[in-house]
C-alpha cells in the first residue's frame, strides 16, 4: 500500500496518486496555484482514495466561495455513496467525517475532528493545515497556536516542512499575542524556505500589530522577490504593504498599491481579495478619503457575485463596499436578507450553514448594521451596536489586523458622537499595544480638540508627525505585479 512522503499509509492509493498528494502538499504548503491541479491529478489516479477525496474538499471550502464549496459537495457526497466508510481506517475515516463537516457548514466541528486526527497522526500535514485555515476562518485564536505547537515535537528539526509548520506557528503565536515569540519562530521559518509566504504574512502581522512599521516595509521589501508572485497570498500580503503606507500617511503609495495588485480589471473577484480592497479603501474613508470610482468598481464586483449567506466576514466587507459606493439600498438589502436567513433556519432551500449561522447572528449582522449606520452618519447607532461586541469581535473571524477596520470605525463613530469617555478608553487600549502609532496619537489630537485642550492636540499632532517621519514606503516591488502603474 502507498505512503505519502511522511510516513502516512494511504489507503486505496496508487503510488501515482500518492505522487501526486505529495505535490499537491507541497503546493498546498507555499500557497502555489499548482494545488489545483495537483488534487485533480491524484483524484483522476486514486479516485477511491480518502486522502484524495478529503483534500478535494477541503479546498471547496477555505476559499469561502460558495460556488466551489457546491460543486466540492456534489463530489464529495458521491464519492460517499459508493463508499463504506467503516471499512476505512481511522485516519481516513476522521479525514472523511471532518470533510463532511466542512461542506454541511461545521467548520467548528471539522476543527474538533481535525485535532483529535492531528492527536494521533501528527505528521499528516493535510489535517493540521485545514485546521489551521479553519481556526482562522472561525477566529479562534489559541487554537490557531497550539494545533500547530502541539505537533511540533513529531517533527525533527531536519524534516524539509517543519519550516511551513513554523509559519503556521508564527501565525498562531501572533494572533493569541506572543509577539516575540512569533518573530523568533517567523524568522526561523522565512530563513528555510524564503519563499515561505504564511510565514512572511506571520511576520507581517508581527510588525503591524506592534505599529513597528519602518521594519515591517523593511522586511516585506527586502523579500519582494519571494512573495510579490506566483502564488495566493500575493494579494493579501501587498494589502499588508498597503496598511502600513497608510500608517505612515502615504496614501498616495497606499492607492498605488491598491490599484496594481489589490483590485484592478484583472482582479479575479474571489471574495478574500474583494475583503481585502473593501477594508483598504473603508480606512481611507474613515480619514476622509472617498474614492467614489473605486469603490463604484468594488461594489459592482461584489454585487456580481450575489453571494447567499455563506461567510459573515464577507458579508460585511460587501456591505463596507456597497456604503463606501453610496449604494445603502443594497447594503439595505443584504442586511435584511441576511436577517430573514436568520429567521427562517435553513431559509431557501439551503442547508443550514452552522457555524456560519452563529458567527452572523451573533457578531456578522450587527457589524454590517453598523457600517450601514455609519454610512447614514448615525455615529450614536454605531457606537450602540459595536461597543458590546469590541471584545468578542474575533467569533466572526478572520485576523486583528482584518478586524481592526471594525475597530477603528467604532473609535471614528465615538469620537463624531461626543463619546468622549469611550473614544478616551479606546485609544488608551491601543496607545498599549502600539505606543507609536501615528493613527492613536491623531486620535488623540482630535479627542483634544473636541474636548478643548489645545495644548494637548498640538502635542499629539507633533507625535504623530514623529511617528510617522521616515516612515514612507515606496513599494519597491510593485513593478513586478501584472498592470503595475510603475
Amino acid at each position: 500500500m502507498a505512503t505519502d512522503r511522511y510516513g502516512n499509509t494511504l489507503y486505496a492509493c496508487t503510488p501515482e496518486g500518492a505522487a501526486h498528494l505529495d505535490r499537491a502538499v507541497e503546493a498546498l504548503l507555499f500557497f502555489r496555484p499548482e494545488v489545483t491541479p495537483a488534487v485533480a491529478d491524484a483524484l483522476a489516479a486514486s479516485p477511491g482514495s480518502p486522502d484524495a477525496q478529503a483534500f478535494a474538499a477541503y479546498l471547496g471550502v477555505l476559499g469561502t466561495e460558495h460556488t466551489a464549496a457546491a460543486a466540492a459537495r456534489t463530489r464529495f457526497e458521491g464519492f460517499l455513496a459508493g463508499c463504506d466508510t467503516s471499512a476505512l481506517p481511522a485516519r481516513e475515516r476522521l479525514h472523511l467525517a471532518a470533510a463532511g463537516a466542512c461542506l454541511a457548514g461545521d467548520l467548528h466541528g471539522a476543527g474538533d475532528l481535525l485535532e483529535e486526527l492531528s492527536l494521533a497522526y501528527p505528521r499528516d500535514v493535510l489535517a493540521l493545515f485545514a485546521g489551521h485555515q479553519l481556526d482562522f476562518l472561525t477566529g479562534d485564536a489559541v487554537r490557531l497556536r497550539d494545533r500547530i505547537g502541539g505537533a511540533l515535537s513529531a517533527w525533527g528539526r531536519a524534516d524539509e516542512h517543519r519550516g511551513p509548520l513554523l509559519g503556521m506557528y508564527a501565525f498562531g503565536l501572533e494572533e493569541s499575542g506572543h509577539y516575540r515569540r512569533a518573530e523568533e519562530t517567523g524568522l526561523a521559518a522565512v530563513e528555510r524556505h524564503p519563499g515561505d509566504v504564511w510565514a512572511v504574512h506571520a511576520m507581517a502581522h508581527v510588525y503591524e500589530m506592534q505599529g513597528r512599521v519602518a521594519e515591517g516595509v523593511a522586511f516585506l521589501d527586502d523579500r519582494a522577490d519571494d512573495w510579490t508572485r506566483g502564488n495566493y497570498l500575493t494579494v493579501h500580503n501587498w494589502w499588508h504593504y498597503a496598511l502600513y503606507a497608510l500608517e505612515a500617511g502615504a496614501e498616495e503609495t497606499a492607492l498605488r498599491v491598491h490599484d496594481a495588485a489589490v483590485h484592478h480589471e484583472g482582479s479575479a473577484g474571489l471574495a478574500m481579495e474583494l475583503l481585502d480592497a473593501a477594508a483598504l479603501l473603508w480606512r481611507l474613508r474613515l480619514a476622509g478619503r472617498e474614492e467614489p470610482e473605486r469603490w463604484a468598481r468594488l461594489a459592482d464586483a461584489w454585487a456580481a457575485r450575489a453571494d447567499p449567506p455563506f461567510y459573515a466576514f464577507n458579508d460585511a466587507h460587501a456591505v463596507m463596499a456597497y456604503v463606501g459606493a453610496g449604494r445603502l439600498a443594497e447594503a439595505e438589502a443584504l442586511v435584511a436578507d441576511r436577517r430573514r436567513w436568520l429567521a427562517d433556519g435553513e431559509g431557501a432551500g439551503e442547508r443550514l450553514a452552522l457555524s456560519n449561522h452563529a458567527m452572523t447572528a451573533q457578531i456578522g449582522l450587527p457589524v454590517c448594521e453598523a457600517l450601514l449606520a455609519q454610512g447614514r452618519g448615525d455615529h450614536a447607532a454605531v457606537v450602540e451596536l459595536l461597543w458590546p461586541l469590541r471584545r468578542r469581535i474575533q467569533v466572526f473571524g478572520g485576523s486583528h489586523a482584518q478586524r481592526d477596520a471594525v475597530q477603528r470605525t467604532l473609535l471614528e463613530s465615538a469620537l463624531a458622537a461626543g463619546e468622549h469617555d469611550r473614544a478616551r478608553l479606546l485609544l488608551s487600549e491601543r496607545d498599549g499595544l502600539r505606543p507609536d502609532s501615528p493613527y492613536n496619537w491623531l486620535g488623540r489630537a482630535r479627542l483634544a480638540d473636541a474636548i478643548g485642550d489645545a495644548a494637548l492636540a498640538a502635542v499629539a499632532r507633533e507625535r504623530a508627525e514623529g511617528a510617522a517621519k521616515g516612515l514612507r514606503p515606496t513599494a519597491p516591488g510593485l513593478g513586478a505585479v501584472p498592470n503595475s502603474p510603475r
